[in-house]
């Protein structure tokens, strides 16, 4: 239903929000690659919804893009990967199979790790995300992270991950199941973590994930993350 907050756009309308032309609007929504619903003949979109996809574009978590939206000025907040992802931080097999006991064991995660001050607050705010959009980009993979930045709540910025081996129903636009949950602290609004989308374009290719499903312990885990990193940072450079 329409409210006055999150009006439903038209084709038209979306297309001068995205400062692309209607055709273009029209084949990503065919394609299903931006969200959309058909009403009747014409095709509506929530705002809410399309920022929430804007913002996986700015971060690099979407799982097909058009041109993002450039920042003003440069980022103020870099971060390498190292310093926000070790083994640790990595459940190397969840016991929960439903996406809200997912969700709470990685809360648990970083909770347990200090890096989120309110474990309540976070599980709320990345429900929330989930109800707007799912955060699972399809080949196995879902990067959570919140509709809204708190600096406040957020000690700093970090991943966790945790791995299923046998799979859970993310609501995944591919329809299968989801393996790998990454759960992104972003404490900025302005935040821009190249290694964030390099690691999305990583796992883009099934022969990474599948590495990663097959290593034994969150060790292995995180070595094989680091060995396809390494593997496409040459594909990059040759």
């Amino acid at each position: 239903m329409e409210t006055q907050n999150d009006p439903l756009l038209t084709v038209k309308q979306i297309a001068t929000y995205l400062s692309i032309n209607q055709r273009t609007v029209l084949k990503l929504v065919g394609e299903g690659t931006l969200p959309g619903v058909k009403i009747g003949n014409q095709w509506r979109f929530r705002k809410s919804t399309i920022e929430t996809w804007l913002d996986d574009q700015m971060i690099g978590t979407s799982h097909l893009s058009v041109e993002p939206r450039q920042l003003e000025s440069p980022p103020s907040h870099l971060l390498d990967l190292a310093s926000c992802f070790q083994a640790e931080h990595i459940v190397a097999e969840l016991s929960a199979v439903s996406k809200t006991g997912i969700i709470e064991e990685l809360v648990v995660l970083a909770h347990e790790l200090g890096f989120v001050r309110d474990k309540t607050w976070f599980m709320g705010a990345l429900i929330e995300r989930e109800n707007v959009m799912p955060s699972a980009i399809g080949n196995g993979v879902a990067f959570l992270h919140t509709l809204h930045r708190n600096p406040d709540q957020i000690v700093r910025p970090f991943v966790v991950l945790g791995r299923s081996t046998a799979g859970a129903n993310f609501d995944s636009f591919d329809g299968k199941p989801t393996h790998l949950f990454f759960v992104l602290g972003l404490k900025y609004n302005e935040l821009h973590l190249p290694w964030l989308q390099k690691l999305s374009k990583i796992l883009i290719h099934r022969e990474h994930v599948e590495a990663i499903l097959a290593a034994p312990d969150a060790k292995a885990i995180f070595r094989a993350i680091a060995v396809a990193e390494r593997s496409q940072s040459g594909e990059l450079s040759g």
